[in-house]
């Protein structure tokens, strides 16, 4: 971790260990405890409209596919673009160019159903735009309102630390470290690229769900393509995070995880989505 993420995690460290956090009911944390805690910080690329960061992507926009892609099945959220990217904002093995385009359907997220679509295209690949109406629920009439709310516009990056959102093994406080997390990082609204998945449940690591998740859909041949799918929540690293901010569908975060060799492959049809929805 660089000097400068490092100082970014300076109000967490002032917070955990003088103050705590009354939201989450939390007293003030040991100081060695707190300082273990921040030597497992990931760097992450946070997008978000506004701010003072290149632009690295946009929300919404025309719908830009290859011709040998098919229709997504879920509505389309973003894209981004992997040369506009700091270099080192992940620790994740991306390409060094070409477009990450997102898909999700952020409702009925409670079965193991994957809810969401990762596409990458090859920088220099020849695209054409796309119908945005061809997702599989266009027919439901909530679920198009919802998808009318996706925000839209330009989406500027900066680099910054990430820590776990969910307890780790030899930390007495782990649930309330991460408690004084959620509250001093405050990424409302925002898509990130890398760092730590966070879907409210501070018990485990909420890419436990979605490797279980993409092993019960494969099993049912639903999800896959008949290869091997690890249940391993090691062979798993968060690709993308939004918290969408959406009328009607406030509190959701979903999450795209994909396996890490299917990364380094390239493979980012293998990308597997879960949304939480608390409201």
């Amino acid at each position: 971790m660089t000097d400068e993420l490092r100082e970014m995690l300076i109000p967490f460290r002032k917070k955990a260990v003088e103050e705590g956090s009354a939201y989450f009911y939390v007293d003030p944390l040991p100081a060695e405890e707190v300082d273990r805690w921040i030597g497992h910080a990931r760097p992450c690329a946070v997008l978000r409209h506004g701010g003072d960061g290149p632009v690295a992507g946009r929300f919404g926009g025309p719908l830009m596919l290859p011709d040998e892609v098919p229709d997504p099945e879920h509505p389309y959220v973003g894209s981004i673009d992997f040369a506009a990217l700091p270099k080192d904002s992940t620790d994740l093995p991306l390409p060094p160019d070409g477009r990450l385009l997102l898909f999700a359907s952020p409702w009925e997220t409670y079965d193991s159903e994957n809810r969401g679509q990762a596409v990458y295209v090859p920088a220099g690949t020849p695209v054409a735009e796309r119908d945005r109406k061809t997702w599989k629920d266009y027919s439901n009439e909530d679920y198009r309102q919802y998808v009318d709310r996706f925000p839209q516009g330009e989406l500027r990056v900066r680099t910054e630390p990430d820590l776990p959102y969910h307890a780790l093994p030899g930390f007495p406080h782990g649930g309330d470290l991460s408690g004084v997390w959620t509250e001093v990082a405050d990424r409302s609204g925002h898509l990130q690229i890398g760092g730590y998945a966070n879907q409210e449940d501070t018990e485990r690591d909420p890419l436990e769900t979605v490797a279980s998740n993409a092993v019960h859909e494969a099993k049912q041949g639903c999800w896959g393509g008949g290869e091997p799918v690890s249940g391993a929540v090691e062979d798993w690293v968060l690709l993308a995070h939004w918290n969408p901010q959406i009328r009607g569908l406030e509190g959701m975060d979903m999450q795209w995880g994909i396996q890490r060799a299917d990364l380094e492959a390239r493979r980012f049809d293998r990308a597997f989505a879960t949304g939480y929805w608390n409201p």
